[in-house]
């Protein structure tokens, strides 16, 4: 009786981990479908606009930074070689550090400035509200209609704020632009292929499709160009949450704006090198997903959209919770065969999600790294095996906390440690690739 309440138990939770994965699944599905019919159907990028040199406007340009020495230094030098006209652009390094950052981001400083750079560095004394509570000091500072924003390890081409600030400055209900972003260092080892794998595939595929599609992309924090306007009507950055770049589109698309994606030029910058950093860089952002869709979920339901954008929005804020789903899933699924003795009860379901999961991965990594021209369909192979695998990891490392994140425990923002590299080869544009 006992062994039989308990496989009843254990198969019940696996079936309805199970159908949340599908769920899942589906929704990416449903977006690699829509990247096809657009490419079928010819869809591009917004055509980039030439405004005359006396309207381009000003344009405040952030770097937040917390002890990164090299890559601030490197940054700084980068920026200040924009394709903008010097009297407006406007850069402030939001400096939170503690180590020796604030003075050698300072020496650069002063050198920039003698060439004529409009270089303010930004000290606070202390880190509250982490990268949104920077930002955010940083706009009472300086009053531009446009914020462009940039992580420390990002190299933007000098072109970059000529391809992206006419879209806003002719589209008055666009609250952002997105660029594309590129990873300078994603041939270094297995984690970065395969990171850079699925970061292809997801600004290729996934932003790119939903853009197209008038669905909810994501501002990613970097590589991108806010509105001042839409900051503010969207009540300003806020800190309750890991992923304030998300809360903020969140916000802005409730309050009618919408964001335009643009696939070049891309933005080079880097992702982890190590599994540890990894790992934490993963926790962060399921754990930031999760505290904006516990606050934004039914504001997106209830929104006056159509349901098909309704749902594309919520599968967006919500597919983190794959991680602590497949874990648990897994865990019954290996309880379920102990008790049964057999596999066989469950194989129907298995071989559905696993041809799934194939869809999922092909789709969302081949088109990319086909249209990318990475490399050889053999290099493909080895790192394409090397995501599930990633995934299961992610899934049992960080799903228990992403379940105390759902709980209402607070988590502290860690940093990525970046390093500077060497800048990576240059890539076909998208209009080549096609």
């Amino acid at each position: 009786m006992i062994l039989a309440l308990l496989q009843f138990l254990v198969d019940s939770v696996w079936l309805v981990a199970a159908l949340i994965m599908i769920l899942i699944g589906a929704g990416f599905v449903a977006i690699i479908a829509r990247f096809l019919f657009d490419q079928l159907r010819g869809a591009r990028d917004p055509e980039a606009i030439v405004l005359p040199e006396e309207e381009l406007p000003h344009v405040l340009l952030q770097i937040p930074v917390f002890n990164e020495a090299e890559v601030t230094e490197q940054a700084l030098r980068c920026v200040a070689e924009l394709d903008w006209p010097k009297d407006r652009l406007h850069i402030q390094l939001l400096d939170d550090s503690t180590d020796e950052t604030p003075v050698r981001a300072e020496a650069v400083a002063i050198e920039l400035r003698a060439k004529g750079v409009d270089i303010h560095h930004v000290r606070r004394a202390d880190r509250s509200g982490f990268k949104a509570g920077a930002c955010a000091e940083g706009l009472k500072l300086f009053d531009a209609p446009y914020i462009a924003m940039l992580d420390a390890d990002f190299r933007p081409p000098a072109d970059w704020l000529r391809r992206t600030v006419p879209l806003l400055v002719k589209d008055d209900r666009a609250g952002f632009v997105q660029s594309r972003c590129e990873f300078s260092n994603y041939r270094k080892n297995w984690l970065t292929r395969a990171q850079g794998l699925v970061q292809d595939g997801h600004f290729l595929v996934e932003q790119r499709t939903r853009a197209l599609a008038g669905w909810l992309f994501q501002f990613n924090g970097t590589g991108g160009i806010w509105r001042r306007q839409t900051i503010e009507a969207a009540g300003g950055w806020s800190d309750y949450s890991l992923c304030e770049d998300l809360d903020l589109t969140v916000r802005a698309a409730l309050g009618g704006w919408h964001g335009i994606f643009v696939s070049e030029p891309p933005i080079p910058g880097q992702v982890p090198e190590g599994l540890r950093d990894y790992r934490r860089q993963q926790r962060r952002w399921s754990n930031g997903f999760v505290q904006v869709a516990q606050k934004t979920v039914l504001p997106l339901w209830n929104a006056p959209w159509s349901l098909t954008r309704r749902v594309a929005a919520i599968v967006l804020i919500v597919h983190q919770i794959f991680f602590p789903t497949a874990a648990i899933g897994l865990i019954c699924l290996l309880l379920g065969v102990i008790l049964r003795g057999s596999l066989a009860p469950y194989l129907p379901v298995l071989e559905f999600i696993f041809l799934e999961t194939l869809v999922v991965v092909l789709g969302f990594t081949l088109l990319p790294y086909l249209a990318l021209k990475r490399g050889s369909l053999t290099d493909y192979v080895k790192t394409m095996v090397s995501v599930p695998p990633l995934m299961i990891y992610l899934a049992f490392s960080n799903g228990a906390k992403i379940l105390q994140t759902m709980r209402g425990r607070k988590s502290t923002f860690k940093r990525t440690p970046k390093t500077e590299v060497a800048a990576a080869t240059a890539t076909p544009t998208i209009q080549e690739a096609e």
